[in-house]
């Protein structure tokens, strides 16, 4: 019996290696496709749009909104026809909404393009339950470190993302911006490709689980204080990462940086967000959940003061690098402490939700940042890091005092019954 499950954790263990590298290569042609949203979606909706440029993000806020009205369906799609299938089908909807973005260039509609994001945000759904996908089996060691492989995919789609932007952009002038989208299905037609290698985890969890526990109702998770804590470092960490690198091209632009400059400025940006992902696991393991998570938050008000103190081109790069690797240890440590909150029998119900949440912020947060920065200018932007922050600072410290006095009664009531077996 103890073979049977030796062997069983052994073939679990890897398939999860094989998936966690399969996933992190898809990561980096798929996940490309967030780098070219972001690069140039504000810049082409302000061209779309030149009398309101409070409207210029709103094309980027629909890609959010994309993001989060497909989490759930992506959970239920995964549930239903397996992790390979459902990431398959997603690359398809971000085919769809390039061709829709470059069409929308061509014909000056501002509608249409911000309907091809609302899709290609879409797509970003799917990508986004990559990170969910490799930690389907293994150790909590390991799940860390195949969410941290996973993004660490996110460090290539940087490079290939920009670059797609800045050798496409131009190929279909005098309409800007419409040859990147092109660019952006060729890669998601490679990421199918890739997708394909990936393997089903299932029938290996279901052996080696089990003895899972029955799923408990959506409403009994979520008032599990580590869920509410997890959610909320997540939501501040994502949400004020795409609140300020989303005005970030259009700011650069108004004070003078060329498109170029922001095109490399959100390269930087991306490179930040996903380069420290080789080691992020790592010090998960090592110094704790809780002290990432934090750290990753304090980096994003660094962040801020370093945008408060200039306008200068390396202000705005330093900030946003910084922007970067405070979301990876917010973020990951973050997803990673959501992994302790359900049981694998909710794990897609729970994933689903905790996604549409989360984006459905990110969402906000992206149509406010060209609100207030039309209103506000650039200060006024990065000022917002501070109070979220510091809040989502502060529920840390409460879980961390609530485990702690959870602990002490666990080991006041051991205490009791060691005295009265005694007696």
């Amino acid at each position: 019996m103890l073979s049977a499950q030796k062997k069983f954790q052994e073939k679990s263990q890897k398939i999860g290696t094989h998936n966690a590298v399969v996933l992190s290569l898809a990561q980096a042609f798929n996940g490309s496709i967030g780098a070219i949203a972001v690069s140039i979606g504000a810049l082409a909706g302000a061209w779309l749009s030149p009398q309101n440029l409070a409207l210029a993000t709103l094309p980027v806020a629909a890609y959010n909104v994309g993001a989060a009205l497909f989490a759930y369906p992506v959970a239920m799609l995964a549930r239903k026809f397996g992790r390979r299938v459902s990431f398959m089908i997603g690359a398809v909807i971000g085919i769809f909404g390039a061709g829709l973005s470059a069409l929308a260039l061509q014909n000056n509609s501002f509608s249409l393009f911000c309907l091809g994001f609302f899709m290609v945000g879409g797509a970003n759904a799917f990508i986004q339950q990559y990170r969910f996908a490799a930690a389907d089996i293994g150790t909590d060691k390991f799940k860390s470190r195949a969410i941290s492989w996973v993004l660490t995919g996110g460090i290539f789609a940087a490079f290939i993302g920009t670059e797609t932007v800045l050798r496409t952009k131009d190929l279909l002038l005098p309409i800007p911006f419409a040859g990147a989208f092109l660019g952006m299905a060729a890669l998601l037609v490679i990421g199918i490709g890739i997708l394909a290698f990936l393997k089903p985890t299932e029938p290996v969890t279901e052996k080696v689980h089990a003895d899972t526990e029955p799923a408990r109702p959506l409403s009994t998770i979520f008032k599990q204080p580590i869920l509410i804590v997890a959610l909320l470092c997540a939501v501040s960490a994502y949400g004020m990462m795409t609140f300020v690198m989303t005005g970030a091209p259009l700011a650069m632009q108004h004070h003078g940086h060329s498109e170029v400059e922001a095109v490399l400025g959100i390269r930087w940006h991306v490179l930040a967000m996903f380069g420290p992902s080789f080691m992020t696991g790592l010090l998960i393991v090592k110094f704790g959940k809780l002290p990432i998570i934090g750290t990753g938050l304090a980096l994003l008000m660094v962040c801020a003061a370093v945008a408060l103190n200039g306008l200068a081109l390396w202000n705005f790069w330093w900030s946003l690098i910084l922007l970067g690797v405070g979301w990876n240890f917010g973020f990951i440590g973050a997803t990673a402490l959501l992994n302790e909150a359900y049981r694998d029998s909710e794990r897609n119900k729970v994933q689903g939700l905790h996604d549409f949440i989360l984006f459905s912020s990110v969402a906000a947060a992206s149509l406010a940042s060209g609100a207030i920065l039309h209103n506000f200018g650039w200060n006024g932007v990065v000022m917002v890091l501070f109070p979220v922050c510091g809040l989502a600072i502060l529920s840390l410290f409460w879980l961390k005092m609530s485990n702690t006095r959870m602990q002490k009664n666990c080991d006041n009531n051991q205490i009791n019954i060691n005295i009265s077996e005694g007696l």
